[in-house]
């Protein structure tokens, strides 16, 4: 646990905390780096199958970054791209990753959110990419994800704007995956992470990489990787277990091997 940030386990599912809800949870240098350094530890610990993100309070999941420490940054430091490279590790870490958004998800908050596998929000919740408003430019992977996500074209209004939009118009646009009322939102969350820790991990490690790389790559390039990844995926003890435990009506036990 960091000064930051806090990690929780329960079972195959730990839960990542931004703490700093006196400024919305905003991201500053050493929080960027806990941040990272959590996310990893929990890709490495082999007892955890599926990661939450969300931040402390019910006003904000991350608000951005801590626009204080922006005002003394370089060009320099700015071109070496730390928090990008931290945020693309988010993305590239082999567990499914889940964001529970709280709240406030704006700016850099916005853009790690966007690094992860799924996205669960509040009615509450409130999105933008805010950056322009403050004279600066998204630099941790808003102008490439997001129209990724929400296509070029809402994601150029989102951007140039710098508006911020509700947690409904957030779902139409397929910013995130689905919307539950705050009393509810841990218990969705969960739902999906413990339906997720359920199936083999090694099949989702495979499932998730065949995915990411096929996004960036052609269609026939995409197909061929999945031929290569199923193929693997026949040689794991976890595939004869779903199998078998489908044929004899019960639920398998994956290893992960």
């Amino acid at each position: 646990m960091g000064e930051f940030i806090f990690t929780e386990k329960k079972g195959f599912v730990g839960t990542i905390t931004v703490n700093r809800p006196e400024v919305r949870n905003a991201l500053n240098k050493e929080a960027w780096q806990e941040l990272h350094e959590a996310f990893i530890a929990l890709d490495k610990d082999d007892e955890i199958r599926v990661i939450i993100l969300t931040g402390a309070g019910d006003k904000a999941f991350i608000a951005g970054a801590d626009l204080n420490a922006l005002k003394t940054r370089s060009s320099v430091e700015t071109f070496n791209g730390v928090n990008q490279h931290i945020v693309t590790a988010i993305e590239s870490v082999s567990k499914p990753t889940i964001a529970m958004i709280n709240g406030f998800c704006l700016g850099g908050g916005l853009e790690v959110a966007m690094a992860c596998d799924i996205r669960i929000a509040s009615e509450e919740a409130k999105f933008g990419q805010t950056e322009l408003n403050v004279g600066i430019l998204p630099g941790c992977g808003g102008t490439q994800r997001l129209a990724r996500l929400v296509g070029v074209g809402k994601a150029k209004e989102l951007v140039f704007t710098g508006k911020i939009i509700f947690a409904e118009e957030a779902e139409k646009i397929g910013l995130v995956n689905c919307v539950a009322p705050i009393s509810d939102l841990e218990a969705k969350t969960l739902e999906i992470a413990r339906a997720i820790a359920a199936k083999s991990p090694i099949i989702m490690k495979i499932a998730k990489l065949v995915i990411n790389r096929g996004i960036e790559s052609d269609l026939l390039s995409g197909l061929q990787a999945e031929l290569l990844a199923q193929s693997l995926a026949f040689s794991t003890e976890d595939h004869l277990e779903g199998i078998n435990a489908f044929l004899e009506k019960r639920e398998p036990k994956f290893k992960g091997k």
